[in-house]
Order: structure tokens, then sequence, then C-alpha cells
């Protein structure tokens, strides 16, 4: 007899496959894919094939979904797996979880691809959700997150000795930012999601004091290692998290995906508790009551308010700063060599010219010698046919993100640029390490490109970074006031800056009528920050 718990998962992933073969009619005909018929995801996966065929590239797909390169990679990456996993199915045939995750992540991104296309309109929901549904959400995210701090904590005997290896681990200016920003005598509340998801599944830290936790479980297998199973899942965590405090209600894949999520992180850590081999219990962290719920979603709305969405994706390994610092200086470091190679060729380029013009210019007539040499730049000392993308391949840096935000963050301007005229959109957070070096080569040709800022609403947290750099003694420097200028100057920010203004000068009033504050105090510091933001941007 068929489990109450498996008609469940059938019925929500035949849904799945039904979204899924609505949203095939409606996308294929935007790649020119006539298609009577949606049918299994073997066959879009197929169907996409022959479209990029047809078109010429993958980029041409990206390009009518209007996705860039990294997001159509995704797409194609979840379909691909969904399709793996699921090669044909028949109605009635019994489904496992990994299936079900497997179907709900496709749908979870079938949601993107429609936000970023309007001319799609499919329906991805599975049910109806009710307000019961997203409190049930919201006791799940705390668990998860509170069942991973608790992971943590229970490798270390004191606080103090975990706040040490932090700071080797990560470096002492993380630390002092997540000891203000979190509970009293707490380091990790203080974190954001993906830097705690990072403790745990860092490879080194896995294998040390995870592992053994969760290795007998038969919960996270999707992948064949559970490490990157777990990384996977709490990676999809971080955004599902991302939407439910800035902008809730989660949408019903977005309900369930979590649901499951909950279900194979807790499932392995609870099994582990019932045989005595973690103190960490997932069923009395679902057990809070209401103001506890309350108060974990207040203090983590008032991180997002504070620092802005969780952009950091949980990564394989933790650098150590000393690695990262010697990291950019690897890179800058091949980016000089490069030049170095190039000059020498530029000068024999330019002596050959020269050489020929002189030869023209004794058997010429004189108005041919008028002619003037061609300039050679290093990055026209390419072919002059090869595209920016091309000229980033012939020096090894691939067309992604990454690697546009690393450029930025170790102020490579020629790299910059070439990601610039490639088309490359980017965001102003990817700018705050290089405003605080005051990269200007790089940081000008950003501003040239200002079109192809593409953050939503970047000001506040902008304008929370230059606070918190000016308050740690760093200067309102030129660039940056640019920075605010550029972006920040429109009626609403003016109006809401203006706000913080009057706040800080009223708290700074009411430490004055005490008098038990010394005149430099931090009240008087943050008037003068906020009153020079203004003063920016209005």
């Amino acid at each position: 007899m068929t489990s109450t718990a498996q008609l469940l998962m059938r019925d929500k992933f035949e849904t799945c496959l039904s979204v899924c073969r609505q949203a095939s009619l409606q996308i294929l005909p935007l790649l020119s894919i006539k298609a009577s018929e949606g049918k299994d995801p073997q066959w879009f996966f197929q169907q996409l094939e022959q479209a990029r065929l047809a078109l010429g590239s993958w980029m041409e797909v990206a390009k009518r979904l209007n996705l860039n390169d990294a997001e159509l990679s995704q797409f194609t990456l979840l379909l691909r797996h969904f399709q793996q996993l699921v090669p044909q199915y028949e109605s009635g045939q019994e489904i496992s979880h990994n299936q079900l995750i497997s179907a709900l992540r496709f749908v979870s991104y079938l949601e993107l691809v429609r936000l970023r296309q309007p001319l799609l309109g499919y329906s991805t929901d599975l049910d109806t959700h009710s307000e019961a549904q997203q409190q049930k959400a919201l006791r799940q995210m705390r668990a998860l997150e509170l069942m991973l701090r608790g992971m943590i904590n229970k490798c270390y005997p004191s606080q103090s000795q975990l706040v040490n290896k932090l700071k080797k681990q990560l470096g002492a200016d993380c630390v002092r930012r997540w000891l203000k920003h979190g509970e009293q005598g707490d380091v990790l509340s203080g974190m954001r999601f993906s830097e705690l998801a990072l403790l745990v599944v860092d490879k080194k830290e896995f294998a040390n004091h995870y592992a053994e936790i969760l290795h007998s479980s038969p919960q996270l297998n999707l992948f064949i290692d559970q490490r990157k199973t777990l990384q996977t899942f709490l990676d999809d965590v971080r955004e599902i998290r991302n939407n439910l405090i800035q902008q809730p209600p989660l949408t019903s894949v977005q309900l369930v995906l979590l649901d499951s999520y909950y279900h194979e992180c807790s499932a392995a850590v609870q099994r582990a508790f019932d045989e005595g081999r973690t103190t960490v219990n997932p069923s009395a962290l679902m057990a809070a009551d209401d103001a506890q719920v309350q108060a974990f979603i207040e203090l983590a709305q008032k991180k997002y308010r504070e620092a802005g969405r969780d952009t950091g994706e949980v990564r394989d390994t933790i650098d150590h700063p000393d690695l990262r610092h010697s990291k950019k200086k690897q890179d800058t470091g091949e980016t000089l060599r490069m030049m170095m190679w190039c000059v020498p060729g530029i000068a024999l380029i330019s002596i050959a010219i020269f050489g020929m013009y002189f030869l023209s210019d004794l058997t010429n007539e004189p108005a041919l010698a008028q002619r003037e040499a061609a300039k050679v730049t290093a990055i026209d000392s390419l072919p002059l046919s090869e595209s920016a993308r091309e000229k980033l391949a012939n020096i090894g840096i691939t067309w992604e993100e990454g690697n546009l935000r690393s450029a930025i963050e170790r102020g490579d301007s020629t790299v910059v640029r070439l990601f610039m005229q490639s088309g490359m959109n980017w965001k102003v957070y990817y700018t705050e390490s290089a405003l605080a070096a005051d990269y200007r080569d790089a940081l000008y040709a950003l501003l040239q490109y200002r079109s192809q800022m593409d953050e939503e609403r970047p000001c506040r947290r902008m304008v929370r970074t230059i606070s918190q750099a000016m308050n740690d003694g760093q200067s309102l420097t030129s660039l940056r006031k640019q920075f605010l200028q550029t972006f920040c100057r429109n009626p609403e920010v003016i109006e809401w800056q203006k706000e913080d203004l009057e706040r800080a000068k009223q708290r700074l009033s009411a430490q004055q009528q005490r008098n038990s504050e010394p005149a430099e105090s931090d009240a008087k510091r943050a008037a003068e920050i906020q009153k020079a933001i203004y003063d920016a941007i209005r």
C-alpha cells in the first residue's frame, strides 16, 4: 500500500513536470523552435540543444531569454540533472526524495527565467499556501541556522577558543564585525548565513568535525559527495533566506523546496542525536515558541538593513586572509608579466612599421610620406578582429562575473575595461574594497560604463558601507562622493538620508543634554558622517 508521504511527493513531482511542460511551450518559441506539445525533461533539454545549434551559440540562447552566461549555465545544469534523474516518467510511478528535489530546484529556477523575460507567463504554483506554511518556513529557517551554530560551537570548548580560531581562519577584521553585529558572547550570531555555512562545508572542517556525524545518514545523497550535497542545499537555502527576510511571503515552490532541504539536513543530524553522536537536537529547535521565532527574524532583518543581501556563495574552502592577499598579488603579477611580454612585441612591431615607413619615404612621392604611422597600444596589439571577450580568453580569463569582481577588487583596470567593453553587467557592491584602496583607474572605467550597473537599489548598502568605513577612520574620498552622486542622487534616497541625519542629530542632542558623554562621542561622529554623506548626494 502506498504511503501518504509517497502520495504527497508524487503529487508535487507531477505538478513540477506539468510546470516544466508548460514552460517549455513558452520558452522554445522564443528560441525559434516550434513545439505543439510539452514532454519530459529529456525532450526539453534536447530541444534546447537544437536551439543552440540553430542560433549558433548558447550566448544567443541567453540573449533571447534575457539571461547572462552564468544564469543560462545554471539553468541548463539544473535541467540536465533533472533529466538524468528522471529520464522517463509514467503516471503513478514511485518517486524518490532526490527526484523531487531535482524537480523543485529546476522549477524554482524557472521562476527566475520568467522574471528575466517578460514574454513568459507560465505558472509555477504547486499548491495554495497559507500563513501557517509561511510561519513553518520561518521556524525551519531558524532551526537550520541554530543547528549550524550548535554543530560549530560543540567543536570548541569555549567561546574564546572559537574566536581565536576564527581570527586565524578568516581574519581579525571579520571577527570584530561579527562581534559587533551579533549577540553578546556569541560570535556566530553576527555572521551571515553563507559565512556560517562555510564553516561547516569547508573541506577540512567537514572532514575533521562533521563527516563523522553525517556519514551514516541515508540523507544528503543527491550528489555522490555528501559534503557537496550539503553545500549545494545550504547555498540554495541562502537565496531562499534572502527572500524570506527581504520580501516575504515565499512562493509555493520555495516553501516546498525549503521544507525538503530542512528534512534532508535535520534528519541527518537528528539521527546522530538519537544515536548519541551529537548534542544538537533539531526537534527541540523546531519546538520554539512564537516569541523566540519573532526575535530571530527581527535580528535577521536588522542584519539585512545593516549589510544588505547575503550575496556570498557558500564556497568549498575557507581562504585564509594572507592567502587571499597573496592571490591578489599573484593575479596582479600575472597581469604585469603579460604586459611585460606585450611591451617588447609592441616595440618590435613599432620598429618594423617605422622601418617600412622610412623605406617607403625614400622611394615614394613626398605626398605619401606625410601619412602618420599607426598608433599601437597594449590592448590593441591583439588582432583588431578580436572581440573583448576573445582578448580576455587570450590572457586566460573566462567571461564570468566572479572574474570581473576579482579584477575590480585588485584594481586591474585593463581587465575591468575589457569586461565592460564585452558588455558584462556589474554591481556597485563589487567596488567596496576597490573604493577603500582608492583604485582610481579601475573605478573610473566602471563609471564610464555606468549604464551596465544592474544592482537594484544599491544606495542603502553603499551608504552603510561608506559610513562604516568612515567610522573606522577612512575618509570620504572624491571617488566615493562620485559614486554616491552617480547612483544615489534621487529624491527618495536624499529624503531617507536626510531622515538618517536628523535621527543622528537627535541622538547627539540627547547625549549632550545628559552631559554623560565626552565631546568626541560616537554620536557626534555618527552625525558628522551622516551629514557628510547627505551633503554629497543632495
